[in-house]
């Protein structure tokens, strides 16, 4: 019995194969088409990507031919060609701007993007465009049902560009890189005001000047424990009871007792 469903299978196969080797040199073009389609809803992707791509100059200005934009952008998406499933969408959307698919298809090409977006260490483009993409989305169709499922993602894709600015700073800091480090820290916190490192970034640029005083030539000390002192204002106002205050606060008695040297009399 199972020889005899293997060989029944095979047989399937043949004449599956055989019928789509067949369609990809026919010139019956309506043929290929409802084939590609029945191919799209059996799962069969690749077949369906390679028989819409056959006949797709065929149909241009015709009725069919937006509908294979359509399964084409969408056979990307389900072979998770992420990329270029956002570019097929795209085009869909600046070719058929007034579709009925309009929307799902704007959608779609942010949501392909986000799905690009790589870990937070590596290049981030794919990233930012995402967002650019829901932006433009949410401005298109605002009360569209999608908008909490894209606000959630466009969250989830900042503190990410949130993560990979604070390691590149904390990566300076570790280094003590100290003047690199604060540009960095500081571009974090002008860049992504809501981060939840915010507590460690604010530390890490306090110690960072706190740092450049110390190890300063002389004539510029005084200006960095100023500027040092003042970050620690920042800091033990926004965090009175950080798990780093005691280190701070010392490093703060530290800028303090140099500084009682230069006080100037009215």
């Amino acid at each position: 019995m199972k020889k005899f469903w293997g060989f029944l299978l095979v047989i399937v196969l043949m004449t599956s194969c055989g019928e789509y080797q067949s369609l990809l040199k026919s010139n019956d073009y309506n043929l290929v088409y409802k084939k590609a389609i029945e191919y799209y809803n059996k799962g069969d992707y690749q077949r369906a990507m390679n028989l819409l791509d056959g006949v797709r100059s065929v149909f241009v200005g015709q009725a069919k031919a937006q509908n294979i934009a359509y399964y084409r952008a969408f056979c990307s998406y389900n072979m998770k060609d992420y990329q270029i499933a956002s570019d097929l969408f795209k085009q869909f959307i600046q070719t058929y701007p007034e579709s009925s698919f309009a929307e799902e298809c704007l959608y779609m090409m942010g949501f392909c993007d986000y799905k690009a977006s790589p870990k937070p260490r590596l290049d981030q483009q794919v990233t930012e465009k995402a967002i650019r993409e829901f932006q433009l989305y949410l401005s298109r169709y605002p009360y569209s049902m999608r908008k909490d499922k894209v606000n959630t993602y466009m969250d989830e894709m900042r503190d990410k560009l949130s993560y990979k600015a604070y390691l590149s700073a904390k990566n300076y800091y570790l280094r003590e890189h100290y003047k690199a480090a604060v540009i960095s820290l500081q571009n974090c916190l002008k860049d992504y005001p809501g981060s939840k490192y915010r507590e460690e970034i604010m530390y890490m640029l306090f110690v960072s000047k706190y740092q450049m005083a110390v190890n300063s030539v002389e004539d510029k000390k005084v200006e960095r424990y100023n500027n040092a002192r003042e970050e620690y204002y920042y800091f033990a106002d926004e965090y009175p009871n950080s798990r780093y205050a005691a280190d701070v606060k010392k490093m703060y008695e530290d800028i303090e007792a140099y500084l009682e040297n230069y006080k100037f009399e009215d």
